[in-house]
């Protein structure tokens, strides 16, 4: 089955308002709770794989002002989210909202369980009035497979329906589609290219602007943005496209992951990818004689290859999709807008995942500014290199003699080699959350 460029924009890049680990929580409580007549839960109870729940874990929830945690998320999914906006189902939240699922955490009637079978998988059940709604969600952030009222699957659902028919159900095969492609087939792809498709695009860019000019302005979340902009007019860094790339890229992560209430545009399933695979190439812009059209275009490629190397790393693995995947997806394209050709664009991404493939995933956060920071700068700069015709050898490392081996080799480091080290990251983050729950309840008594 061949693909276009529209299917892959469709099922790749879409909204996403908040970090998209707790939000697929909150999807499947809010699709859960749109089953029963309305009341207040009685009891939410939640089951989610590994990596749903370690990147869920210390990220702060847009629209609660500063609050975080996968029970907080699920508690006010049920109770305000609108399960019709998808990955933008806390749009609806309110003060008073948030403040009831604060109510129902306080008295515990929200429990979390942790799956040991890995792929990502959100099981929700909501019981009120005497009640049971069940919400199932696999594979993919949106992907609602099955709901069930007091044990009866609901047939025809409209929220199953939209899942099959607007994103989740064509992704599988999506995805093994792009392993078969190789980069000039992928390149071939920006040909299909229309005005719908562009507007799309141009849209994506304007979502994560403000977010970067939110964070910039308001020094959100870890201000690692904002500090950086201050560096540079103190004189003590310079600003150049590399500078400028980053500042644009972590100020966006800082006020995203700081739980600012603006959606960005995410990319194979993650916001800060879209941030990643974005905002570097409009930075690259200011400081050429690039058309518009050449910008469109490129940041069109840069969600292209982020798809692809994520095909091989997995949804959710401990590599960190924003350095690898849409830092490949960056730098892919930022040559491509400066000109460079097929060779070039393929050093580029080769060169990116050499410096970046061994940082790691451990969960989202405010930190995550850093890694975003990093890897948009790292993506210009591999660019460059390429641009000037250095390229890394195929007998480094785990770079290959294409970028499409390269993809593969990252895919069975991220896959299979690391699989202790992402349960070693989840062993240590549930230690350190366990220890700061006890000091908080030595303080209350």
């Amino acid at each position: 089955m061949a693909f276009a460029i529209k299917d892959i924009l469709r099922l790749e890049v879409a909204p996403a308002l908040g970090c998209t680990e707790p939000v697929a929580i909150a999807l499947g409580a809010a699709s859960a709770a749109s089953l029963l007549d309305g009341g207040e839960p009685e009891s939410i109870e939640v089951w989610v794989d590994p990596n749903i729940y370690k990147n869920g874990m210390a990220v702060l929830i847009p629209g609660t002002g500063g609050l975080y945690g996968l029970d907080l998320a699920a508690a006010l999914g049920a109770l305000g989210g609108d399960a019709t906006q998808k990955m933008e189902v806390l749009s609806s939240i309110t003060p008073e909202v948030t403040q009831q699922a604060q109510d129902l955490l306080t008295r515990g009637v929200v429990k979390v369980n942790l799956l040991e079978k890995k792929g990502l998988r959100i099981k929700t059940v909501v019981k009120s009035g005497g009640a049971e709604a069940e919400s199932l969600i696999v594979d993919h952030h949106d992907n609602i497979v099955s709901l069930k009222l007091n044990g009866e699957e609901v047939a025809g659902h409209p929220l199953v329906q939209a899942a099959a028919e607007e994103g989740s159900g064509g992704l599988a095969e999506l995805e093994n589609w792009l392993t078969t492609l190789s980069m000039e087939q992928i390149l071939g792809l920006l040909d299909e290219l229309d005005e719908s498709d562009l507007k799309f695009i141009e849209r994506g860019i304007t979502y994560n602007l403000r977010l970067s000019e939110h964070g910039l302005r308001h020094g959100s979340g870890m201000g690692v943005g904002k500090s950086l902009d201050s560096l540079v007019r103190q004189r003590l860094v310079k600003k150049d496209m590399i500078m400028t790339s980053r500042i644009l890229c972590s100020s966006a992560a800082d006020a995203r992951m700081g739980g600012v209430k603006l959606p960005a545009m995410s990319s194979a399933g993650s916001g800060n990818h879209g941030l990643t695979a974005v905002l570097p190439l409009y930075a690259v812009k200011e400081y050429t004689e690039c058309s518009h059209d050449d910008l469109l275009r490129a940041v069109a490629l840069s969600h292209i290859v982020t798809a692809y190397v994520k095909t091989y790393t997995g949804r959710l693995s401990a590599v960190c999709g924003c350095s690898v995947a849409a830092g490949a997806g960056a730098a892919a394209g930022v040559t491509y807008m400066l000109g460079g050709d097929l060779k070039q664009i393929s050093a580029a991404v080769n060169c990116l995942i050499s410096e970046l493939a061994g940082v790691i995933c451990d969960g989202a956060k405010l930190g995550c500014a850093l890694k975003l920071a990093t890897a948009a700068g790292t993506a210009v700069q591999s660019a460059l290199l390429a641009l000037q015709g250095a390229q890394i050898m195929p007998s480094d490392g785990i770079v290959d003699s294409t970028m499409e081996k390269t993809a593969r080799n990252l895919g069975l480091i991220s896959v299979e080699g690391m699989m202790e080290t992402d349960r070693t990251i989840l062993g240590i983050l549930m230690t350190k959350f366990a220890a700061q729950a006890e000091d908080q309840r030595r303080q209350v008594k």
